[in-house]
């Protein structure tokens, strides 16, 4: 019969024999090297295995911090792009108004205007109406009335507004009408939408009145709606008909109004601050 509490190795034997181990690992120290190199080079593909993962965790939070990066400053730069871009505008207006070396002190144009950044949520479905609507609204500010304008020109005008939302109906549209001036010799005209995203007209232009294909018109400042001096088309087409009182003048929008994505918001400057103020848009 087995006892019921076997008795085990002794704690002396336990202790004698691990100082003996000890004391024969220590001299063989030497000898074992060359085991040691050869277990290392087996574990290591153990080693870079185990190491996988945490690459992995690091290589992703490298790309996601990298292109989070990349979108900030490329929002930065389309913001930089609008704003130096609505400068480069005035600076043509300013630039002809010089060669022509008329007086600057009473113009109305001025540099430190309010300006915000709105993305162009959805188009317009119906063929007959051309307008955007923009991600910003009233509590933004955002105004019936109030210009909008891209990186190249004259986009149109905000015409309804919501708290969050606005719709910004563009100049092509057949119910916009505009006045704008001939920048090569000052001549005030009115361009209306045709319906068409790249054309529109100038009605009631007489025969006689000096316009050319090449033309730049530009905002006349009249009716204070739009300030003086943003571009807005460039002529195309004159005909002049014997048949008819008045020349047929088309020109083409400067702004690619079927493919724009950002804008800017215009304030009057009497309305704003002594200094620019660009907010950029949230989508």
């Amino acid at each position: 019969m087995k006892p019921i509490f076997a008795r085990g190795i002794s704690n002396q034997f336990r202790l004698t024999l691990a100082i003996v181990l000890s004391v024969g690992l220590m001299l063989a120290n030497d000898r074992l090297e060359p085991v040691r190199q050869s277990l290392s080079s087996l574990l290591s593909p153990i080693q870079y295995l185990a190491n996988v993962p945490g690459l992995v965790l690091d290589w992703s939070a490298e790309t996601v911090a990298t292109r989070s990066m990349l979108e900030t400053q490329n929002k930065e730069l389309l913001r930089q792009q609008l704003l130096m871009s609505e400068r480069l505008q005035r600076f043509e207006h300013l630039r002809q108004e010089n060669q022509r070396l008329r007086s600057l002190l009473g113009s109305p144009v001025h540099m430190d205007a309010k300006k915000m950044v709105a993305e162009v949520m959805s188009v317009a479905s119906d063929p007959y109406h051309h307008y955007v609507v923009l991600n910003h609204g009233s509590d933004s500010g955002v105004f019936v009335g109030q210009p909008v304008v891209d990186a190249y020109g004259v986009i149109g005008q905000v015409v309804e507004i919501s708290k969050l939302t606005s719709r910004v109906l563009l100049l092509s549209d057949v119910s916009h009408g505009l006045p704008v001036r001939n920048t090569r010799n000052d001549v005030r005209l009115v361009a209306n939408g045709t319906g068409v995203l790249d054309e529109i007209e100038l009605r009631h232009v007489a025969k006689s009145t000096d316009i050319r294909v090449g033309d730049l018109l530009v905002t006349s400042g009249l009716g204070h709606r739009f300030p003086e001096g943003y571009p807005v088309a460039r002529v195309t087409s004159v005909l002049k008909d014997d048949g008819q009182s008045y020349a047929n003048v088309i020109a083409q929008p400067l702004a690619a109004l079927d493919r724009i994505r950002y804008v800017l918001l215009i304030w009057p400057e009497d309305d704003g601050d002594s200094a620019p103020v660009l907010e950029e848009a949230k989508p």
